[in-house]
């Protein structure tokens, strides 16, 4: 028997934004979403927080601070495109200097 969760997708992006601005801007861009798509906050802590969507679809993100950049994480079963766009919506890292 499969799991419920095994379905899931994690999806990461790294970002200049500071862990507490990722974590408005999800809780901003999945209220904003349309019909079938919309979540909302449910738990959240200092560095992540799930929301709840459409039929008690969950949206699992955390938010690490690492290496002068903030590392974002996020999960759904259902909603993989939707957290894509959002990921891809956060502002990028700078890109470390190379070493020579």
């Amino acid at each position: 028997m499969r799991h419920q969760q095994s379905g899931r997708t994690l999806q990461q992006q790294r970002t200049s934004l500071s862990p507490a601005e990722v974590l408005v801007s999800a809780r901003e861009f999945f209220s904003r979403q349309s019909g079938i798509y919309s979540a909302f906050l449910e738990k959240e802590g200092p560095n992540w927080m799930s929301l709840r969507g459409q039929g008690g679809e969950e949206i699992a993100i955390a938010a690490t601070e690492e290496m002068g950049a903030t590392s974002v994480s996020a999960s759904s079963y259902m909603f993989d495109a939707q957290v894509a766009q959002f990921l891809t919506s956060l502002p990028p890292a700078a890109t470390p200097a190379a070493v020579s």
